[in-house]
């Protein structure tokens, strides 16, 4: 056997990646999402009883997104961003974002699973409500935890409108 063909003959041993799906993804990973690259650097995990369901923060530059999935009868998918929405009482039956109505939908409450930069919140319970616009094509999600309520404003996507990349790790 000549030197080239024992430089040749060697495999190698990368490790698998695995195809990542919106119930799959990892920090690290690397979503497309209406033309912008985001890099995956927290994940939430949500357990309520034995139903689940993921948020992942999603970064571009200064530009920060929350891809929200959960397979309930088929796969659901939303981006959420952050707002600013001053709440006074925990859960009203209504509320109200830039001129249009939100009402209450579901509120309970999770244990969470926290990862990346999430994971100071692991283990911890907090209590959420839902509230969609009467077309529901937008909603209003609040998060109690503990001293705050965070406040997202969201819509639905479809699986295709997403390009998951595996990270390095």
């Amino acid at each position: 056997m000549g030197l080239f063909s024992k430089i040749f003959s060697k495999k190698e041993t990368r490790p698998e990646v695995k195809e990542r799906t919106p119930l799959s993804i990892e920090i690290g990973d690397i979503v497309e999402y209406d033309l912008s690259d985001y890099e995956v650097v927290g994940k939430i995990t949500y357990r309520q009883g034995s139903y689940e369901w993921i948020s992942y923060q999603l970064i571009e530059g200064n530009n920060t997104i929350w891809l929200a999935a959960e397979m309930d009868d088929e796969l659901e998918l939303g981006i959420y961003k952050t707002i600013h929405l001053p709440v006074t009482e925990k859960y009203p039956k209504k509320l109200s974002y830039e001129g249009k109505d939100y009402y209450l939908d579901e509120e309970g409450e999770a244990r969470v699973v926290g990862e990346g930069r999430s994971k100071n919140i692991n283990g911890r319970m907090m209590e959420y409500a839902e509230y969609c616009d009467e077309e529901e094509e937008h909603f209003i999600s609040l998060e109690h935890w503990g001293s705050e309520i965070e406040a997202s404003y969201g819509y639905p996507i479809e699986a295709f409108e997403l390009k998951i990349i595996a990270g390095s790790n």
